[in-house]
């Protein structure tokens, strides 16, 4: 399984993430804040047993709206405190009636301008990431796996956002860098002390980021203002290292939403056009899903669950994908989509709120697991051939 979430940003106006929860990249387990009257608490959610549960992780005080979690690959919870200009990392686990915690140590901000995020769980569980954005330059700082707690791994010219695993190994970062007066994705190499290459540069004078990556197909989700200079950005697709265009289809185009890439099927490992993509799609009816394909000419707009976790979810090899929801009936639910065998006309998407997770699919038990193969001795990690300039005119539309 493979899982990707909307960028956790920093909470606003007293709110958590607005992701709402961060899934491991295996699907295994989740993390979000959650409300206990007025008290914000973390809470794990356990994802791939029989069946779903949530387990709350309470400490001395209720945490800040503006805490970070993330959940490991072993269980535990990482919390990102901002504490007087630091931020202050530490490990949460169960601890039968009460919350184990662990300190790991803290990264300190140079000025107050600086912002700092955790980054997307890496690939394996075993390490995090986080991104420390300055006035001039960005850090790539490891807070979990080190030897003596953060370490900044990679500094970075200009200020970056983003944040795309591309392999499996949890080497290969791309990050989109604003340098000058410019937005490209660019690919940090965290086995080669930070090494910088680009990944996308559709033209010269476009704004290009990533939004999400396969590792299996290397299916790449992409915006950028290339195909319509003055008109605003697109969503479109490429692969990594193919050398044909990134191709931006009309119907991701939506009059007065926006659409949002959260979730692509992995196993597709020789079709990336056949891959599963998950959309958060947000209009004036409320927010809900839309389920495609880069092969096929269409969306297929779906209602989300009561209580979604908004612009959360994971796929599955079979094609299924799978949303974590929170209600006062089911605190904690996964609901079940697949992407239609046919080319149906669409029915108008109803708001988030009217959906019934009672309408969806229950989730059914994860299969075992294979066990892994052990990770060959100093694995070469592939470069990522840049997407270079192509010739839009000609662009492919499916």
């Amino acid at each position: 399984m493979t899982a990707c979430a909307i960028e956790p940003e920093a909470a606003s106006e007293g709110g958590p993430p607005e992701s709402g929860c961060t899934i491991t990249a295996d699907g295994a387990y989740g993390a979000r804040l959650a409300l206990d009257g007025d008290s914000w608490y973390p809470e794990r959610w356990t994802l791939d047993g029989p069946e779903p549960y949530a387990v709350p992780l309470p400490v001395s005080q209720p945490e800040e709206p503006g805490t970070q979690v993330q959940p490991m690959g072993d269980g535990r919870v990482l919390v990102c405190r901002p504490v007087a200009g630091r931020h202050v990392f530490c490990l949460l686990y169960p601890t039968g009636p009460g919350t184990g915690e662990v300190m790991i140590g803290a990264v300190e901000c140079p000025d107050e301008d600086t912002r700092l995020r955790l980054l997307p769980p890496a690939p394996g569980g075993e390490k995090a990431y986080a991104l420390a954005v300055g006035r001039h330059s960005s850090a790539v700082w490891q807070v979990v796996g080190g030897a003596f707690g953060p370490e900044r791994v990679a500094e970075i010219p200009g200020r970056c956002s983003g944040g795309v695993w591309l392999d499996r190994t949890g080497r290969m970062l791309a990050l989109d860098r604003e340098l000058g007066d410019r937005t490209k994705a660019v690919v940090v190499d965290l086995g080669r002390a930070g090494e910088i290459s680009p990944l996308l540069q559709i033209a010269d004078d476009s704004d290009d980021r990533l939004l999400l990556a396969d590792p299996d197909s290397g299916l790449l989700l992409i915006r950028s203002d290339a195909p319509s200079p003055g008109g605003g950005e697109r969503l479109g697709w490429g692969v990594l290292g193919s050398t044909l265009p990134v191709r931006f289809p009309e119907c991701l185009r939506l009059a007065d939403c926006a659409v949002t890439p959260f979730a692509i099927q992995p196993g597709q490992v020789l079709t990336p056009e056949n891959c599963g993509v998950a959309l958060r799609i947000d209009g004036p009816v409320g927010s809900w899903v839309g389920l495609w394909r880069p092969d096929r000419r269409q969306v297929h707009h779906l209602a989300a669950p009561a209580g979604w976790l908004t612009g959360t979810g994971w796929w599955t090899r079979d094609g299924v994908l799978h949303l974590p929801y929170a209600t006062a009936e089911v605190p904690c639910g996964v609901a079940r989509m697949a992407v239609p065998s046919e080319e149906t006309g669409d029915a108008p998407p109803a708001p988030a709120g009217d959906a019934s997770p009672a309408g969806a699919e229950p989730s059914e038990p994860s299969e075992p697991s294979e066990p892994s193969e052990p990770d060959p001795p100093e694995p070469v990690a592939p470069r990522p051939v840049p997407l270079q300039q192509a010739p839009l005119g000609r662009l492919v539309t499916n």
